[in-house]
């Protein structure tokens, strides 16, 4: 059945005042909104695996509004690293800049993403039947955007609350409906003493606020939805990174061995599933490539492919080299873990002088 909704807001890694007057502001209006609940966590991409602010996360049962300072993308997948599966909730709210020819680009590769053969891992897992909704941070300035979009998603799983009474035998009174998004007895969801007058005095005081010591990280974060498990990743990265689950699925094992500022493996990942949501490229970053769009960024560059010539392999080797250096490791360049320049499937395409320049310098076993 259909629970709460639980908004989790995110506090950004900088004690910025305009942030933290956006971030309290939204704490108080919030408070005032009939069935809902507030936590308030450090940054999401600094939790600790064994922190109070993961524990927290674990603990939310119902449907979820996640606001952050982050790409929607790199949130969604944050929370599932951490254990908050679910639903992707769909949300309405848009930058300024955004477009609806932006939205339309977004559709249209989510459609091309559906009609792809290839088999993703989030395809292959079990989904628990709840909405996680993520709002960035960073799109609005103002308050009254995330509260009319937090309102109409609760409204959204409200409505899912009365399909539900209708299919299983009949819609319940209004009165009861509202008294179930807004308990007012020691028998609410969830198992907490909720009383008229604590319910009214625990929801006008303070939002249920995760204090943990927190230091500014640096890992990727895996994309399900497009990760096909080729391991292209844990055959390039050669500080320990990555590793496989007991289903022989690629999982971040050791995200802390990972090299601060370097994103070299994002580039080689051929399905572009790997973000590092602090990068300075919003597609590394986890933005979408509608996002991107809006945000005028020239696509050939979405991935981080840098002025100059040189493409994502070669700067991606570069900059694995200049990790391996700092810690006193020899260069390995393009001799290890890069990926192949064939096509996986269909009949083989004709080489072309690339192909026979790469193929001569393999046989050189450099």
């Amino acid at each position: 059945m259909a629970k709460r909704t639980t908004v989790i807001i995110s506090q950004g890694q900088s004690q910025n005042p305009a942030k933290r007057d956006l971030e309290e502001s939204l704490v108080a209006a919030l408070l005032m909104e009939p069935g809902l609940e507030v936590i308030v966590i450090p940054h999401l991409y600094d939790l600790k695996a064994d922190g109070t602010g993961v524990l927290a996360l674990q603990g939310v049962t119902g449907p979820v509004v996640v606001l952050s300072w982050l790409y929607e993308r790199a949130a969604r997948w944050i929370l599932d690293r951490h254990g908050l599966h679910g639903k992707t909730g769909l949300t309405l709210l848009k930058s300024n800049e955004e477009s609806d020819e932006d939205e339309e680009e977004l559709r249209e590769a989510q459609e091309a993403a559906a009609e792809d053969e290839k088999l993703r891992v989030a395809q292959q897992r079990a989904t628990p039947d709840r909405r996680v909704y993520c709002l960035d941070l960073r799109l609005h300035a103002k308050v009254e955007p995330y509260v009319q979009e937090i309102r109409r998603i609760a409204d959204e799983n409200k409505l899912q609350l009365v399909q539900l009474m209708d299919w299983v035998g009949g819609s319940p009174a209004p009165q009861a409906l509202d008294r179930f998004v807004a308990p007012t007895n020691d028998t609410a969801l969830g198992g907490k003493a909720t009383s008229a007058a604590t319910s009214t005095a625990s929801n006008a005081l303070q939002p249920l606020r995760i204090v943990e010591e927190t230091e500014r990280r640096w890992y990727p974060v895996i994309d399900f939805s497009r990760c096909t498990n080729c391991m292209e990743c844990i055959d390039f990265c050669l500080f320990g990174v990555y590793g496989v689950d007991k289903s022989e699925t690629i999982l971040v094992e050791q995200p802390d061995n990972c090299r601060k500022g370097c994103p070299a493996c994002s580039r080689v990942c051929p399905e572009n599933a790997i973000m590092f949501p602090q990068h300075k490229t919003p597609g590394i970053a986890g933005a979408s490539e509608a996002s991107a769009g809006a945000l005028k960024i020239d696509l050939s560059k979405l991935f981080g492919a840098p002025d100059g010539g040189a493409d994502a392999f070669e700067i991606a080797a570069r900059e694995r080299d200049e990790q391996l250096l700092a810690v006193g490791r020899d260069a390995v360049g393009m001799t290890v873990g890069m990926p192949k320049r064939q096509p996986t499937t269909g009949a083989p395409a004709p080489k072309d002088d690339l192909d026979n320049l790469i193929d001569a310098l393999d046989d050189l076993d450099l």
